[in-house]
């Protein structure tokens, strides 16, 4: 994913070192019960839409305008899944980042998913019975938006 504006800033600051990142990941259900993936463009793998957070950024309202930068769908936060830290994450050039994740259930509410940035080689709904090898922790959040009980899952 292409670093924020403020980020590069830092980074010019601090070089490589690892930096503490607000990110936001949804698990997007359409009406069908099928999910929202992306195949990634640095990784090459399938993965939850996901993003970093501008700084003062609510973090739903972050999520849904990653979702549409990414894909096309509009979307609808609906709850908290979980929040929990992620990393650390080595990027090819060297940049260390640690990842404050605050992953959210969200609902479809229009739009036809496609490639809509650079971020992706592929975008699509998948039922759970097709879905493709995914990211570390990327099934897990998906188990947690779709329990029933509703929780809030969080590392004590």
């Amino acid at each position: 994913m292409p670093a924020p504006e403020y980020v590069l800033k830092l980074r010019k600051k601090i070089g490589n070192d690892p930096l503490w990142v607000p990110g936001v990941r949804g698990v997007v259900v359409d009406d069908a019960g099928r999910i929202l993936l992306a195949q990634r463009a640095d990784n090459r793998q399938w993965a939850l839409i996901s993003g970093m957070l501008d700084p003062g950024e609510q973090p739903a309202r972050g999520l849904v305008r990653e979702i549409f930068e990414e894909t096309a769908v509009v979307a609808e936060a609906e709850r908290v899944v979980s929040v929990g830290a992620v990393g650390p994450v080595t990027y090819p050039n060297g940049d260390v980042c640690e990842f404050l994740d605050v992953v959210f259930l969200c609902r479809y509410v229009s739009g036809e998913a496609r490639v809509n940035d650079d971020e992706s080689l592929a975008v699509g709904w998948f039922g759970l019975d097709e879905l493709p090898e995914l990211m570390p922790g990327h099934l897990t959040s998906i188990r947690q938006a779709l329990s029933p009980s509703g929780a809030v899952h969080f590392e004590p």
